[in-house]
């Protein structure tokens, strides 16, 4: 199953493009499964994790969360279909450290 994407992105727009509110209802899902450190700070699981994406708020929900834990990402999809929210594959763009990577390569 070489063909499953390692991450799925819920964007916080319909495909009408109306804006999901409220406006941080990323974080507050993310936060369902997110822990606190011993520094007293919320760790985001890293199953789960909120970014903007196209101009709006979106979570960035990796794959194997649907094998760990099943139920959570089933919440997740029906979430997203039921507020009639955009899903993709990926997130389109490196992510940050791959982005060092690459220009920490090609400078080579």
């Amino acid at each position: 199953m070489g063909d499953q994407p390692k991450e799925m992105v819920i964007v916080g727009a319909s495909a009408s493009g109306a804006v999901f509110r409220p406006s941080d209802w990323a974080e507050r899902l993310c936060g369902v499964i997110a822990v606190f450190g011993e520094d007293q700070r919320i760790n985001y699981s890293p199953f789960l994790q909120p970014i903007f994406c196209e101009g709006v708020r979106a979570i960035v929900v990796d794959t194997q969360l649907m094998e760990l834990e099943p139920a959570a990402f089933e919440f997740l999809m029906s979430f997203a279909r039921d507020n009639e929210l955009k899903v993709r594959s990926g997130r389109g763009e490196p992510r940050p450290e791959e982005a060092a990577q690459q220009v920490t390569l090609g400078a080579g």
